[in-house]
């Protein structure tokens, strides 16, 4: 059985906080599901706001006046992963938020004719986030 320690302040006891153990292999798939889409939209989400690369895809995309703005909903997506292990709520709105954004991705892949391959990275981290979500409202 797993033992990992992790203190949580979204109201458990009257000064906000309380300590879990992750034992469950769902609390630990949801553990490294949030951790994975924080790091990869954090990263993402710099590439689009500094990469010239990502100018062309997004004149591509057809969204080019939208790429700063997508690049830092990205990020703040991210960061609300990470302080969402701390506060639920917040947990909640990052993760649909990411969930909408990567909807939108796909739509946009397919509208383009982009292959299965070029859409599988929007695919998997709305996977990964539907996984988050879930688990954060199941278990508020």
């Amino acid at each position: 059985m797993s033992c990992i320690p992790h203190t949580v302040t979204d109201g458990a006891t009257p000064d906000g906080t309380y300590t879990r153990i992750l034992n469950t292999p769902t609390e630990i798939v949801f553990e490294i599901a949030r951790a994975l889409s924080a790091i990869a939209f954090l990263s993402y989400g710099i590439v689009c706001l500094v990469g010239p690369r990502m100018e062309a895809e997004f004149k591509r995309y057809g969204l080019a006046r939208f790429r700063r703005l997508i690049g830092a909903l990205e990020c703040l997506g991210a960061v609300g992963l990470v302080v969402g292990h701390f506060n639920r709520p917040v947990l909640v709105l990052a993760a649909a938020g990411l969930m909408l954004t990567m909807l939108m991705a796909i739509a946009t892949r397919i509208r383009i004719g982009d292959s299965l391959v070029q859409t599988l990275p929007a695919i998997v981290l709305l996977v990964l986030n539907a996984l988050v979500l879930g688990f954060a409202v199941v278990n508020s």
